[in-house]
């Protein structure tokens, strides 16, 4: 059952001053499944380097460049989700848009491609070494958890606590 949020929307109500509202599940839930697909994010990229580093070529300075971009971008996505967890809107269209959206795509492609090119998924487990079905199950781990975030972060609930957050400031949102 989604539970509804019932902070003070209108009326005289609106002007009452009280404790600050509960983050609604919704939200709560929308951030654990960021940081898990955060997380899921940074175990693939250290399997990309365990992979490099099995390699003849070792790290190369693409790999150095890879890893230090996927940090900066997972920082920066532990940074934007708690800031929707606070109830900053501009921070949920970010992660909506850029994660959401963008980062699925980066994410589903190339399998889409794969499958579309007549491979089949029995084909690719049966010639899966460990490496390549951890990524591959970390990925799954990553997309689902991406998308549960983003249809969390909508919800009735999680709208109402947006909603209330941008009039309790009196102006838009930062």
């Amino acid at each position: 059952m989604e539970e509804r949020f019932s902070g003070p929307v209108s009326g005289s109500g609106a002007f009452e001053l009280g404790p600050k509202p509960k983050v609604p599940g919704a939200l709560r839930a929308s951030f654990l499944l960021w940081l898990i697909a955060i997380g899921a994010g940074v175990f693939e990229t250290g399997l990309a380097v365990m992979e490099a580093l099995s390699g003849d070529s070792g790290l190369g300075m693409g790999v150095i460049v890879g890893v230090g971009v996927r940090l900066i971008v997972f920082g920066a996505a532990v940074y934007v989700a708690s800031r929707m967890r606070l109830g900053k809107n501009w921070a949920r269209i970010t992660l909506a848009i850029v994660l959401g959206v963008l980062g699925t795509l980066s994410l589903v492609v190339s399998p889409i491609s794969w499958l579309a090119g007549g491979h089949s998924i029995v084909g690719f487990l049966a010639g899966a070494d460990t490496m390549t079905l951890l990524f591959a199950s970390s990925r799954i781990v990553h997309t689902a958890a991406v998308l549960a975030a983003t249809a969390f972060m909508f919800l009735p609930s999680a709208n109402a606590y947006f909603r209330y957050a941008r009039s309790a400031t009196g102006r838009r949102q930062d």
